[in-house]
């Protein structure tokens, strides 16, 4: 026997009732449902873990193949000459 009960706090798709969904599994179909008492609004899911696609590789998620092409330079900060703080 399945036993379907209320989601505290859902709020219907379709009809945007609180408290009106209901939801159950079904292990041998390997899914869960889920039902709005007050307007019939129903939804599946699978309950299976599907293979995640592998990541795109772009120029941020690959790695550096040398060291950036940079040379270290000395910056010297002026004082703004009209500033008369000390």
């Amino acid at each position: 026997m399945t036993v379907k009960r209320f989601i505290a706090g859902a709020v219907c798709p379709r009809c945007s009732e609180m408290d009106k969904i209901r939801a159950w599994r079904d292990d041998d179909a390997e899914k869960q449902y889920r039902e709005c008492i007050s307007c019939g609004y129903t939804d599946e899911q699978s309950t299976t873990v599907q293979a995640q696609p592998t990541e795109i590789p772009t120029r941020v998620n690959t790695p550096h193949s040398s060291a950036p092409q940079a040379e270290e330079m000395v910056i010297n900060f002026i004082p703004n000459p009209g500033s008369t703080k000390h």
